[in-house]
């Protein structure tokens, strides 16, 4: 690397610097920190001469925009090399871990994550500001081209790659469908297109951005379907939600947004990203041999799940492969566990019901401070399945209370599970005899769950050898 030794040397005018090689990214670059006493500067060697012209032109407008990203220092004569400014190690994939890993993002993560996409708005109008897009590298602006690059690079390097047979004369006709909708949108802003966290520098806690190379003119959509439907990023729904009102937030300096229609076209380009990502893991995965691509595909069909919950019906065929291919036989072990409730009436007098799940804990909730309708005569051959029960439960207004606290508590605790991805959860209710208060307690939290989240839950009467799945 004397190249970026002597880069080190004409722009510092020190000699002998330290050179260490740092991991690469998915790219053909490779970077290298050259240390001399206290200064330290990052060296890459890129090559792309194209893509090498591409970053420092980018770097060199945003500079200028006063917008945060590394500032070129030297470039080589032949343009394979240069120097930058060194940001530091911190980046915001790993700064998110904690939240990545459990689904449960700590305030100092969300707080990143609320700076970090009312940046995005910021980059993408002021970074095009005085733009030449003509710099951009391989195309200056999102177009058709770029629409079928990416969709074919889905086609190729991962639909084919399963084996499944399909027809491409009516995939094709989605496509067209897909592309028409991207398009729609005419836009004078910078398009990222890899804003992701890995791609997002921590300098003083402030987000700095990298790895610009690929954008262009380009609609907004794109860069936020990226960032927050990254692979591995793992946001719950809810705060994906709260970053979204964050970035339209930010954009409203900017421009009028009308936030149905924004969450409506960035559903397509979630979906379009979506392949695009499913490509380029099966590119780098399949065919030059990288684990962490591989790793990262079931994260991606997680997604592509989800998506298809709801579905596309413009898109009929793509959306009917697209489900067949989420469920081959190769990608079972893929698909996120789903959360199991079991909900149990018991008799305190015959002990607690054990946890077959052998996971341990849940909630026991005692029903015996509830006005007992077991120490009425009438009562005694009927449940709190029965109406008569029902109806002395309901009117004397204790139980109302009692399940009315404990809704929001199960609530909380189901919908941390299922962010996190476990797949048990048990609830009791127990009181004398199993017969009466607990029944009602444990029916009516259990359909209650099962309306609210749509989930598995197991209702289980055990002193009355009853037992009812709730879907």
């Amino acid at each position: 690397m004397q190249q970026l030794l002597s880069l080190f040397t004409l722009y510092t005018g020190k000699t002998n610097p330290i050179l260490e090689a740092l991991p690469s990214s998915g790219s053909n670059r490779r970077y290298f920190r050259l240390k001399k006493g206290d200064l330290s500067l990052i060296g890459v060697h890129g090559e792309s001469r194209e893509e090498n012209r591409t970053f420092i032109a980018l770097a060199r407008h945003f500079h200028q925009q006063r917008l945060n990203t590394p500032e070129v220092l030297a470039v080589s004569k032949d343009e394979m090399f240069y120097i930058q400014q060194d940001l530091g190690d911190e980046i915001l994939f790993d700064a998110i871990k904690g939240g990545r890993l459990t689904g449960v993002f700590s305030h100092e993560e969300k707080t990143l994550l609320h700076k970090t996409i009312g940046m995005l708005a910021n980059f993408q109008v002021k970074g095009a500001l005085d733009l030449d897009f003509k710099a951009c590298y391989p195309q200056p602006e999102f177009n058709s081209r770029s629409v079928y690059w990416d969709l074919n690079y889905f086609k190729y390097n991962f639909l084919k790659t399963t084996g499944m047979d399909f027809q491409e004369d009516l995939l094709e006709n989605d496509f067209d469908k897909l592309a028409e909708n991207l398009l729609r949108d005419r836009s004078e802003t910078f398009m990222y297109r890899d804003f992701q966290s890995r791609n997002v520098m921590l300098v003083e806690g402030n987000p700095y951005f990298i790895d610009f190379q690929g954008g262009r003119k380009g609609p907004i959509y794109y860069d936020v379907a990226s960032f927050l439907w990254q692979a591995k990023a793992n946001f719950p729904e809810e705060l994906r939600d709260e970053l979204i009102d964050t970035y339209i937030e930010t954009l409203k300096k900017y421009q009028k947004v009308e936030k149905t229609d924004f969450l409506k076209q960035l559903r397509q380009f979630v979906l379009f990203r979506t392949l695009q990502v499913l490509g380029a893991y099966g590119f780098r995965g399949y065919f030059e041999k990288k684990p962490h691509f591989i790793q990262s595909i079931p994260f991606a069909l997680n997604n592509l799940r989800e998506l298809l919950k709801e579905g596309f019906e413009e898109y009929p065929y793509l959306c009917g492969i697209l489900k067949e291919m989420t469920e081959l036989k190769q990608f079972a072990d893929t698909q996120k566990r789903e959360l199991h409730v079991r909900v149990y009436s018991f008799a305190y007098k015959k002990g607690v019901p054990n946890d077959t799940s052998g996971n341990g804990g849940g909630y026991v909730f005692d029903c015996r401070a509830i006005n007992n309708p077991g120490k009425y005569e009438r009562y005694n051959n009927v449940t709190g399945l029965d109406e008569p029960v029902i109806q002395f439960l309901e009117e004397d207004g204790e139980m109302l209370e009692f399940l009315d606290n404990i809704y929001p508590l199960v609530d909380r605790h189901v919908k941390r599970y299922k962010d996190r991805g476990f797949t048990d959860l048990m609830i009791s209710f127990g009181c004398t005899g199993g017969q009466h208060r607990s029944v009602y307690a444990a029916q009516k939290t259990a359909e209650h769950l099962s309306k609210k989240f749509g989930i598995k839950v197991s209702l289980v009467h055990r002193e009355q050898n009853l037992e009812q799945i709730l879907r």
